[in-house]
């Protein structure tokens, strides 16, 4: 018996010791730093930091230039950039554990990785592929010099990775993960990871729209004849998706400032001598649902397509999901494609989903493209190319040109279905037959009015009423937004209600703090102050009391807007949000913020601050104001701004290579380094709705450096 026990003690440690092995995580791949510094010799950058610890690159080509702006970010941003190299790789969850696991789930599965081994030769210009390696031996060479500060799971970084950061992220910003969402309406458990894939990766808050301003007013309507730019994105305030400032200079014609996602080798929108653009989210229809019949339910291998059976094609996808310690779950999933595009199997049946991007690696080269252009031409020339599938567009130069656009790469669809439905995915002719041309989608260009504005709202009212485009001429099915923020009634009533405007003005507008008596938030707060309920009655009058503005001294704000928040989807106009219970939510915005002030009506400048380390300052505007600040609840008393107004740049040309730029950072250049002077430098700057003016010329430039260092080289 004693010799039985012995044998199954020792089987079961063998099974046991088996499993460890099974379940231990492969060590990362190989790095060899002496390579890597070896690549660097290829390369040389100048990097000086300005007074701001700003980091200027100057360098003779421009792949020198792209391999100082790696090794720049990745001094003050090296972990988020990992970060974004593993979503790219769909390798986050080998980390992150099964908050990730959909997130690469999807990215492997939207097949960007295919897509770059097989168009990567010949689907971008040497160029292009020049500038890619170039910043991804940025990224090796400092991570060579800095060992003890990279991770090793990411390492070494390759082209094909700078590639992919572009290609993975372009349909989150269009609202891919809402329609993945909605196809497994009812599977609340799918429901719940589809949504964190959003989460985990863009780290944005549910309650948190993306959303930006942008505005450029030309000489007809500037008081001393100026163009005028103004790019206000509005971001989370770290993450993935947080803006960086960096300016980029070389002696191939290079130079631009502006604002970098961590693991973009460009300046993702900015202004330079010549001319500058802004992007603002759009949401047009760039995804459609098949509904597929299928051989088998359990396990199909064929579907139904043009009056016959045609096999699926099959991917085993594979990555690892964290457990604990040293030990992460190697998970396999099979893969489903149509000719429609990726396939998800659900409780409800089988759909398939074609959505705008698939298979397209070359949105690095548009954005390299807009960063060379010379002009208007150039500029509208990289435009074209249709590689950013949304994102509406804000032009502006040294000429006095502006425009607008309504960028999508909206697919040619058959007439007649209503494509806001799944459709029959047996029927060939409902296949899409390729892309329209920007020439079909809404755009203002050099309007009489002399100005064009965008703050995610329709691009119907983008312009001087003359001059906006008329929305008979766009069928229903291209999905153009028709909605009407309080930003977008706030950017016509003053950009629009102004025929000379000043610089002053420009600026000040952009800063507007007021909800227009005619947007939802107000009149939510109008419905609620005339409430008969009892209990309510201290709350009806501090709400009927506000006038509208969000500044720091106003005791009504906080009441209105934080239940304006509660009510989900009355804030931020989306039509067909369900309709909530106002009152309750006011009821329980007046308990929470009794609990954190003692009152009802704390100042909104005490209610919610910029907090950045030791750094607390008070803030004017809210969400979905000119001004935009979205707050959070941090569990350290007062809210925390989170996102909205991040980096803002504006650019003031009198005339052509004469311009004036100015920016602000909501934070500093020191991302993650809390001992850096730089890492909330430039929060009290931001808080008092001031400016700061990079030095643009190499003289000036040196005389305020805290830092002039090269990095490559011999």
């Amino acid at each position: 018996m004693l010799k039985f026990l012995r044998f199954g003690a020792l089987t079961l440690l063998a099974v046991l010791a088996g499993v460890a092995l099974w379940l231990k995580t492969p060590a990362p791949a190989a790095f060899d730093g002496e390579a890597a510094l070896e690549a660097g010799s290829d390369y040389g950058a100048r990097i000086l930091r300005d007074a701001y610890g700003v980091p200027h690159i100057y360098g003779r080509r421009d792949a020198d230039v792209a391999f100082g702006l790696a090794y720049a970010h990745a001094e003050d941003d090296w972990k988020t950039i990992e970060e974004v190299i593993l979503f790219s790789r769909g390798d986050l969850a080998r980390r992150n554990g099964e908050y990730a696991a959909v997130t690469d789930y999807l990215i492997r599965a939207m097949g960007s990785a295919e897509a770059i081994a097989e168009k990567y030769e010949t689907g971008l210009s040497p160029e292009t592929r020049a500038l890619a390696q170039a910043y991804a031996a940025g990224i090796n060479f400092y991570c060579a010099e800095k060992a003890d500060r990279c991770g090793r799971e990411a390492l070494p970084v390759t082209a094909q990775d700078v590639v992919a950061g572009f290609a993975s992220r372009q349909p989150f910003f269009y609202g891919l993960d809402d329609q993945l969402k909605a196809i497994f309406d009812g599977d609340v458990e799918i429901e719940r990871r589809t949504e964190t894939a959003r989460e985990s990766f863009l780290k944005i808050p549910k309650e948190f729209e993306l959303g930006s301003n942008a505005m450029a007013v030309a000489p007809v309507r500037s008081a001393d004849g100026h163009t005028r730019l103004m790019v206000n994105s509005h971001q989370p305030y770290t993450g993935p998706v947080a803006w960086y400032e960096a300016r980029v200079k070389s002696e191939e014609g290079w130079d631009m400032i502006g604002g970098i996602f961590p693991g973009a080798p460009l300046v993702l929108h900015g202004a330079g001598p010549d001319l500058g653009w802004a992007f603002t989210v759009n949401k047009p229809d760039l995804v459609d649902v098949y509904t597929l019949e299928v051989d088998k339910p359990k396990k199909p291998a064929k579907y139904r397509f043009d009056g016959g059976w045609r096999a699926f094609d099959v991917k085993k996808i594979k990555f690892r999901v964290h457990l604990w310690g040293p030990f992460s779950l190697p998970v396999t999933r099979r893969a489903l494609y149509s000719v429609h595009g990726p396939v998800f199997q659900t409780d409800d049946g089988v759909f398939a989903v074609s959505y705008a991007g698939q298979g397209d690696i070359r949105a690095i080269e548009q954005y390299y493209r807009m960063n060379k252009a010379a002009n208007y031409a150039d500029w509208r020339a990289a435009m074209e190319m249709l590689a950013l599938p949304s994102l509406n567009a804000v032009y502006a130069d040294g000429d006095g040109v502006i425009a607008y656009y309504y960028n999508a790469a909206i697919p040619v669809r058959a007439k007649g279905p209503d494509w806001s439905k799944a459709q029959n995915g047996a029927d060939p002719a409902l296949v899409w037959r390729g892309t329209r041309t920007l020439n079909d989608v809404p755009q203002v260009v050099m309007p009489r009015s002399g100005y064009v504005v965008n703050a995610n709202h329709t691009p119907f009212q983008s312009s001087g009423a003359e001059d906006n485009p008329d929305p008979a001429n766009f069928p229903s099915h291209y999905g153009v937004d028709t909605r009407t923020t309080n930003r977008g009634l706030r950017i016509q009533a003053l950009y629009g209600g102004d025929d000379s405007i000043t610089g002053e003005d420009f600026v000040s507008y952009k800063m507007d703090h007021l909800y227009a008596q005619d947007s939802r938030v107000m009149e939510l707060v109008k419905e609620l102050a005339q409430s008969d309920a009892e209990d309510l009655q201290e709350e009806a009058a501090t709400l009927a009391a506000w006038d509208g503005s969000v500044t720091t001294g106003n005791r009504s704000a906080a009441l209105a807007i934080l239940t304006a928040q509660k009510a989900r989807g009355y804030l931020l106009n989306d039509e067909g949000a369900e309709t909530p219970d106002y009152e309750a939510a006011l009821r329980e915005v007046s308990a929470e913020l009794k609990t954190l002030f003692g009152r009802i009506d704390p100042e909104w400048g005490e209610a919610v601050r910029l907090k950045r380390g030791d750094v607390s300052l008070p803030l004017n505007g809210g969400p979905d104001t000119l001004r935009a600040v979205y707050p959070q609840e941090d569990g350290e008393g007062a809210l925390k701004s989170v996102g909205g107004d991040t980096y803002i740049l504006y650019a003031d040309w009198s005339g052509a290579r004469d311009v004036t730029i100015k920016t602000i950072h909501q934070f500093g250049a020191a991302t993650l380094d809390k001992t850096s002077p730089h890492f909330a430098d430039q929060a009290p700057v931001f808080a008092a709705e001031e400016w700061k003016s990079p030095p643009m010329e190499l003289p000036s430039l040196i005389a305020e450096a805290t830092r002039d260092y090269r990095v490559g080289g011999e």
